[in-house]
């Protein structure tokens, strides 16, 4: 420093003292400036009041040397606390060279710059409020000085400026939030908890609504959560704590709006903590907010669904992402089935769309309403309130909910209680928004089928409710006949096609003419039909489910739907299906199901009688596909009492080729005969003369036995029959006894039996041809 240059009305003796680099000297050279001041402060003397700070600003405090910026420093502080009061007046020419110290790079210098400015916020006090901004400013970087005087001396100084703001009431909340905004993303952890402290002390101030703030600095405090200091992660629990706590006092002041996709986010995080809090917060939001959280249920999804999946070990977060679906859940009613606003086409394409499950937080989660990729801070999105909700009704969106479920069900690393979850979603839309859902059912069809070769037991039932909902839906129905012509049923030749209800053929394939269906097919939706030829192909493609869950998945569908429908219009496919093993395999399996499963005793009562046009009809279009399994089709005319007829068609096994295959099945229905469900069978034994067929037709089948344990079992059920002498008929007689049950009226029993030689013709030309000119390699010699 130049010793001649003139600083007055600084004395030469004040201006060496300062310069001093003993601490002491510089203390005695600040005390004449406080007196100098107050001097000039009793006479009222401002502009030398301003020109003693300028000099102490720029010759001392803003010296490149360091004793002088330390005696700059300690002489501000002077001359604040000779103005008193009147310091408000000059604040910015005292504060700002002493905020530029905070940045010296001599630890000692930061801690009197710290000193220097508590001194003159303490003389202050409301008045620095102003300046509040550049202060925090200041103190934030300080907070992770270091050293640990400085950081001494900045708590001092945090403290001081804490209690001012509490005892104030014209804090400048507003202009504040910017710069806490900024400021809460610091990695920092003394920095953190410097601005934890400022949110707990800025929240406990009565006159500050900071609640009206939280969607600026939410997501930094669940960024501060995740923090690795222990004390931190506690503080930082505290604040959102008592945050969600006025949240549920003060409901209709939250904008639950602008802060749904920010919890979304991160409850997918990895951190438990904060996966666990921000789902916390989500469930509070539903249930407070409630239907203002729909346009946002796809980004909830994807957030929640993966949770219900988890094991024991994060058994909290799943028990609180459980609540959270099920609340969502209850939102969805039958009036979001209102049609929407018609809208140009363009504009319902480029409407908003999550990316699906597949999205990171930053995409389907993390923007506007549905996963949309806008930021919630910039995008203008309305504030909802449970209030204006009531006057502005929120509209249902089902484009983005469904493609999150979607991509979840077509996920085949998705947790089981997942999948669960998604059906369930599926199921409660359709029940509750047929219409609306009708539009995606297209897009969802071949996953839900898909579905049925889950490993869960649980996942397939599910599954066949959705698919049964969708089947029997009157929403699926289709207005023009023709509707189901579209491209979604135009298959290779070698795939099963829809048929359209009530018109001819339910299946066109090449070389087959098309058959119209029975008149007793019930009229059930277009969906219904295509469900049918799916499955069965499903079946064909897929022989281990046939064999392990098939039965399980037909006998669900006949309780879900009606059981009639299924058989008729599985029969109907199967007539005309090309892969005769297939055929015989799956009508050996619908056979099985109609005899012993208690879900179709009402069938197999109607079955039973054939009293009606209804049953009639029934009867004939499974003996038509019955007929690629001869032994099926005699016990279908055993359960349909057609004894006659059944007699008849085992005079025609001789003309079969025998195998053993063939012959398990000949064991298998004698086993079935001893079985309750053919009692009435039993009992008829008893009128021999009344059932003459019934008793030649089981000694057909005893004749075509070697000799097994069914063929055992079989003799003697047939040596219990009394007066086997009246086993005798005469070829003339014109009428049957009075007691026998006469040939069902309007049954051609004679094409009957004709098609099943056709059949059968087929079935052997098949087998044949597979062989080549030798033997079929299933037929073995049976000794």
């Amino acid at each position: 420093m130049n010793p001649e240059k003139d600083f007055a009305p600084l004395t030469p003796n004040i201006v060496r003292a300062l310069n001093d680099k003993l601490y002491e000297k510089r203390k005695v050279a600040a005390l004449e400036i406080e007196k100098l001041v107050r001097e000039f402060v009793a006479q009222n003397n401002t502009v030398q009041i301003k020109h003693v700070i300028q000099t102490l600003s720029q010759e001392f405090a803003l010296s490149q040397h360091p004793h002088s910026r330390k005696g700059g420093l300690i002489g501000l502080a002077a001359c604040s606390i000779a103005l008193g009061k009147d310091s408000g007046l000059y604040l910015k020419e005292l504060i700002e060279p002493v905020l530029t110290c905070f940045s010296d790079a001599d630890s000692r210098l930061r801690y009197y710059a710290c000193e220097a400015l508590y001194n003159i916020v303490k003389v202050a006090r409301g008045a620095v409020l102003p300046h509040f901004n550049v202060l925090f400013d200041g103190l934030s970087k300080l907070a992770a000085d270091p050293d640990p005087n400085v950081k001494s001396g900045s708590e001092l100084l945090d403290r001081l400026l804490k209690d001012i703001v509490t005892e104030s009431n014209k804090f400048d909340l507003v202009g504040f939030i910017p710069l806490l905004r900024e400021r809460i993303y610091s990695n920092n952890q003394y920095a953190r908890q410097f601005i934890i402290s400022w949110i707990l002390v800025l929240e406990s101030v009565p006159d500050i609504n900071l609640l009206d703030y939280l969607p600026e600095i939410l997501d930094g405090l669940f960024q501060i959560l995740g923090d690795n200091g222990k004390e931190i992660r506690k503080m930082c629990e505290v604040v959102l704590g008592e945050f969600l706590k006025e949240t549920k006092k003060n409901p209709s002041s939250v904008k639950f709006a602008e802060m749904a996709n920010i919890l979304v986010i991160h409850c997918q995080t990895t951190d438990d903590l904060i996966q666990l809090t921000a789902m916390c917060w989500l469930r509070e939001f539903i249930q407070l907010a409630g239907r203002v959280m729909l346009p946002y249920s796809s980004g909830i999804l994807t957030a929640v669904l993966p949770c219900l999946a988890y094991d024991d070990r994060k058994r909290n977060i799943k028990e609180v992402a459980n609540v959270c679906n099920q609340s969502l859940m209850k939102l969805v009613t039958p009036e979001d089935d209102e049609p929407d606003e018609p809208r140009p086409a363009a504009q319902r394409q480029a409407g908003p769309s999550p990316e699906g499950c597949a999205a990171t937080q930053e995409g389907a989660a993390g923007g506007g309403p549905d996963g949309s990729c806008n930021s919630s801070f910039s995008s203008g999105i309305s504030v909802f309130t449970p209030a204006s909700a009531e006057r502005a009704p929120v509209t249902l969106h089902l484009d983005g909910i469904v493609q999150v479920l979607n991509c979840h069900l077509s996920d085949t690393a998705i947790g089981m209680m997942t999948r669960i979850a998604v059906l369930k979603w599926l199921y409660h839309l359709y029940i509750k928004t047929p219409r609306k859902m009708s539009r995606h059912t297209d897009s969802l069809f071949p996953v839900l089928l898909q579905t049925l070769s889950d490993e869960s037991d649980e996942v397939i039932l599910k599954d066949l409710e959705v698919l049964a909902e969708i089947a029997s839906s009157p929403a699926g129905q289709a207005d023009d006949p023709g509707a189901l012509d579209g491209p979604d049923l135009r298959v290779s030749h070698s795939e099963l096609q829809a048929p359209t209800p009530g018109r001819a053929g339910l299946l066109n394939t090449p070389g087959t003419k098309g058959v119209e269906c029975s008149p007793s097919t019930p009229t059930m939706n277009s969906y219904f039909y295509k469900f049918m030829i799916n499955l069965l192909k499903r079946f064909s493609s897929e022989r281990k489910l046939l064999e392990v869950r098939g039965a399980f998945i037909i006998r669900q569908l006949c309780l879900l739907l009606h059981a009639e429908s299924i058989f008729h219009s599985m029969a109907d496919i199967l007539l005309r299906e090309e892969d005769l093993t297939f055929a015989s395999t799956m009508v050996h399996t619908l056979n099985t199901i109609l005899l012993t499963s208690t879900e179709l005793f009402q069938l197999r009562n109607q079955l039973k009688d054939l009293k009606t046009p209804e049953s009639r009809n029934l009867f004939c279009c499974l003996y038509r596909s019955w007929c690629h399994n001869p032994v099926t089709t005699v016990s279908l005319c055993f359960l349909t009492q057609n004894y006659r007829h059944a007699y008849d068609l085992i005079q025609k096994f001789g003309d079969l080729e025998v195998t053993v295959d063939f012959l398990t099945e000949v064991d298998k229905l004698v086993q079935l005969i001893e079985c309750p469900i053919f009692t009435y069978l039993r009992l008829q034994l008893l009128d021999v003369k009344s059932n003459p067929y019934l008793i030649k037709a089981l000694y057909g089948l005893l004749m075509l036995l070697p000799q097994s344990s069914a063929f055992q079992l079989l003799s003697h059920r047939l040596q219990c029959v009394p007066n086997p002498e009246l086993l005798q008929t005469e070829d003339g007689v014109k009428a049957a006894p009075r007691s026998q049950k006469a040939d069902s009226p309007g049954i051609d029993y004679a094409e009957l039996l004709q098609h099943f030689e056709r059949v059968q013709k087929q079935h052997l030309d098949v087998r044949h041809q597979r062989s080549g000119r030798g033997d079929h390699p299933d037929r073995r010699a049976l000794l």
